[in-house]
């Protein structure tokens, strides 16, 4: 008799490398994809993070998303855009898992365990996109750069939330919630007057940030 096949184990998949997927150690500043680059596999964030960014025709830079660990980028190439759209770059040190193209849509096929763990991700970004639209149309900068920092910290994520975020410059929060870096300077000086947020050895967000969200 052959002996029962255990379940599949999505995260146990995930934390390892294999013949259709490599693990990378990224350094600080690495490209993961560029624009432009040809989309041939999907991405896995075991641990570090990673920053998405636009460069328009004018030369002008837009950060899109900051992705942390658990966390998949490069999806597009599942549904046949045969380019990147966004550059992918290591914001600290980071392991990623490169996972082919045709390995992911294997697994997508034939292991449901798998498979339910990626749409949970796919309709968790998909959320995340509409609240920053609608941030971006009807919350002012402050609101923004709040909401923006309590993300980092990935507050209302299961789990507890990682307080000390990784070190992140003003100029991509700025980007991020398109203000100036003035702008962010004078906010964050006033969070941390109030006690919403420290520095100590890195970017440290306390819950009490909350107040400035959900304050009308």
């Amino acid at each position: 008799m052959n002996p029962r096949k255990l379940p599949f184990n999505s995260r146990s998949y995930l934390a390892t490398a294999g013949v259709a997927r490599t693990l990378t150690q990224c350094e600080k500043g690495k490209v993961i994809f560029a624009q432009g680059d040809p989309a041939t596999a999907v991405f896995y964030i075991q641990k570090g993070g990673v920053k998405l960014t636009v460069l328009s025709e004018r030369g002008r830079e837009a950060v899109i998303a900051i992705l942390g660990g658990d966390e998949f980028l490069g999806e597009e190439c599942l549904t046949g855009q045969p380019i990147r759209m966004a550059t992918a770059t290591a914001m600290a040190l980071s392991s990623i898992l490169r996972i082919r193209r045709k390995e992911m849509i294997r697994l997508l096929r034939v292991e449901h365990a798998f498979s339910s763990f990626f749409v949970r991700h796919v309709l968790s970004r998909s959320l995340r996109i509409q609240e920053d639209l609608v941030d971006q149309l009807f919350n002012s900068s402050e609101k923004r750069l709040a909401r923006a920092l309590l993300l980092l910290a990935r507050y209302g994520k299961s789990g507890r939330p990682e307080t000390l975020i990784p070190n992140i410059n003003q100029e991509t929060l700025a980007a991020m919630i398109g203000t100036t870096r003035a702008h962010v300077s004078t906010f964050m000086s006033k969070f941390k007057k109030l006690g919403f947020i420290d520095y100590n050895g890195g970017l440290q967000v306390h819950s009490s940030l909350l107040n400035v969200v959900l304050h009308d």
